[in-house]
């Protein structure tokens, strides 16, 4: 009983915290490299994440692009077409990829 009166105190008194002051988040700015293939980009990444998530992944094969893309279809859900996949994967490696295709 003392242990679950305990960890009720404990997680309500977070409510009282206050900050004085103004909390700023800082804003992060990618470079984003533009060519064909960033209007899909834009369309079917970056409305679930940002820039920031693709780069970083780090230079990768294009094996690695195609499957990052089929995970965030099959796992995530994401609305991206076979045709815009393909489209994607090709941006993904030309501009962030390692030169491997395996």
């Amino acid at each position: 009983m003392k242990k679950l009166l305990l960890i009720a105190i404990l997680s309500v008194s977070s409510l009282f915290a206050q900050v004085k002051g103004d909390v700023e988040v800082p804003y992060i700015s990618y470079q984003i490299k533009m060519g064909k293939g960033f209007d899909a980009v834009q369309a079917n990444c970056l409305m679930c994440h940002s820039f920031g998530y693709i780069i970083n992944q780090g230079p990768q094969s294009r094996d690695f692009w195609a499957k990052k893309i089929e995970k965030m279809v099959t796992h995530f859900k994401a609305p991206i077409t076979k045709e815009d996949a393909g489209i994607v994967t090709d941006y993904l490696f030309k501009h962030y990829g390692n030169g491997k295709l395996k």
